[in-house]
């Protein structure tokens, strides 16, 4: 009780005036589990900045709650040839600063993606995009490119508006314009990003004002946020506080299954990495068991693959690593490591991932293998993975496209190493041309197959160990109206209002 005093005490003097804003219905309050690192959709592909960054931008095409392809900035399209997709454009669809949506805009955004360290391997596919006339653009792939739609449905590829980026230069991040729902006005960094309603929106206005995302890192704190009632919407509900939320009658906890995994990367440019032995040995000393049961409090299921089950291209029979401590031991006696070995485990200030990054320890320690947890701010973390200062890493993946060719290639394509997704810098030329493979195929049956190579290869080589497929958890005020938790994460808010 004393420690949830002190929580809350701090709680109170960390969201300051959020009490006022809460009891406003025309403001709603959002409790985001990190920081954004940018509202540049072209600079980062991390969870935290597409939760704000997806009111903010539009894509020509988007995902309903099933996954399914539905018209976005365009309302129409045709496959002119294998090669050649035909968007017909909105008319009439404004930017936040006033400036009409045409074809040049739909080009210069695609193009900007594809010369984007981190998220260019998103529409790497593309080859060239044709202005037809103002409202027609027309995108083509060097080869035929099965998940064509659903990587254009992406939050990285947003349409952005050339005068907005060019006028903003270094700092466009901090000061971004879409055609979205809602419209940024300011960012207190490490704090809150305000919105507010863009009245001229091509759906028609949402029904709320204005929306304030929080950076609030510990789950407890979005927890109590809610039972204050400082907090309308909290995202990422740790797993010991879920009966928090059930219990109290205020409170509505939304569960449902993700497109997300939970991994241990490793950095496989160390020396002691290197010898895929160390990495095996590692994945049978580690019971995800124990993770399932203690972290997530039964809110996941154990991991076989880098791809979960509702992934189109899922392996159900990719190799699964049994807790074997044991087995452990006598591939690290093979690898020259009997007599053990010290790592370090970064992690970032996530408290699901410490408990995890603190369970491995222990159970790596058992094995011979000393590992030191570093815990690092998000952007930093985000950086040092991506120049492979790291030995260790915790992180998780969302395949947001619901397509393997979106859930393996940014984690294991050689040409993603770093920052774009493979924070392994794993590299398999064998894995690279079954990707390309997969993503030129137009059978489902046969992309199927590729993929189902992949995850039996990189199972084996283990770049990661995949741990487990979370569900995802939202928690809302019961005055909270018209929120839908969208499978990929990136949840909308546009149509979510408050009844008081």
């Amino acid at each position: 009780m004393k420690k949830k005093i002190l929580l809350l005490s701090a709680l109170a003097i960390f969201l300051g005036n959020s009490l006022n804003a809460v009891a406003n219905k025309d403001v709603l309050i959002i409790a985001n589990g990190a920081d954004a690192k940018t509202l540049d959709i072209h600079a980062t592909n991390d969870a935290p900045s597409a939760k704000v960054s997806g009111q903010i931008y539009d894509t020509l095409v988007k995902q309903d709650m099933n996954m399914n392809i539905v018209p976005g900035l365009a309302e129409s399209w045709t496959q002119i040839d294998d090669t050649t997709t035909e968007f017909k454009l909105r008319k009439g669809v404004k930017f936040h600063n006033g400036n009409e949506f045409t074809a040049n805009d739909v080009k210069f955004s695609l193009d900007r993606m594809k010369s984007s360290p981190q998220v260019a391997h998103i529409i790497k596919a593309v080859s060239s995009v044709e202005v037809v006339d103002d409202y027609t653009v027309r995108v083509k792939t060097e080869t035929p490119f099965g998940p064509l739609l659903s990587h254009l449905a992406h939050n990285a590829a947003g349409i952005l508006n050339k005068e907005a980026v060019e006028k903003g230069g270094s700092g466009y991040g901090q000061s971004p314009v879409g055609t979205g729902p809602y419209k940024f006005v300011n960012w207190q960094a490490g704090d809150r990003i305000t919105l507010t309603v863009n009245p001229e929106y091509y759906l028609g206005k949402a029904p709320t004002e204005k929306v304030i995302f929080r950076s609030i890192v510990e789950g407890t704190n979005r927890t109590i946020g809610l039972e204050t009632g400082e907090v309308d919407i909290a995202y990422d509900i740790d797993p010991v506080d879920k009966n928090m939320v059930k219990d109290n009658s205020g409170l509505e906890l939304i569960e449902e299954p993700s497109l997300s995994t939970t991994y241990i990367g490793f950095n496989v440019e160390k020396e002691s990495l290197k010898d895929k032995r160390v990495r095996q040995a590692i994945a049978y000393a580690i019971n995800t068991q124990d993770m399932v049961d203690a972290v997530y409090q039964g809110a996941a299921e154990r991991a076989n693959s880098s791809i979960g089950p509702k992934v189109f291209g899922y392996n159900p029979n990719a190799k699964s690593y049994d807790y074997n401590p044991e087995k452990a031991k006598e591939l690290l006696k093979e690898a020259g490591y009997e007599k053990g070995l010290k790592l370090k485990l970064w992690t970032n200030d996530n408290p699901v991932r410490r408990d995890i990054a603190v369970i491995a320890q222990d159970q790596l320690k058992q094995v011979g293998i000393d590992v030191t947890i570093e815990t690092l701010e998000w952007g930093a973390y985000l950086d040092g993975t991506a120049r492979g200062d790291h030995d260790l890493y915790i992180l998780g993946w969302v395949s947001v496209t619901g397509d393997a060719d979106y859930g393996l290639d940014p984690l294991f394509n050689s040409a993603n190493r770093g920052g774009a997704g493979n924070r392994s810098f794993y590299s398999n030329p064998k894995v690279d041309e079954l990707l390309v493979k997969g993503r030129s195929s137009v059978n489902p049956e046969e992309r199927k197959a590729y993929y189902y190579e992949i995850q039996d290869i990189v199972q084996e080589d283990v770049p990661v160990l995949t741990l487990v497929y979370p569900t995802q958890n939202v928690g809302e005020q019961k005055t909270v109206k018209g929120f839908q938790m969208h499978p990929a994460g990136h949840h909308k808010i546009y149509g979510t209002y408050k009844t008081k």
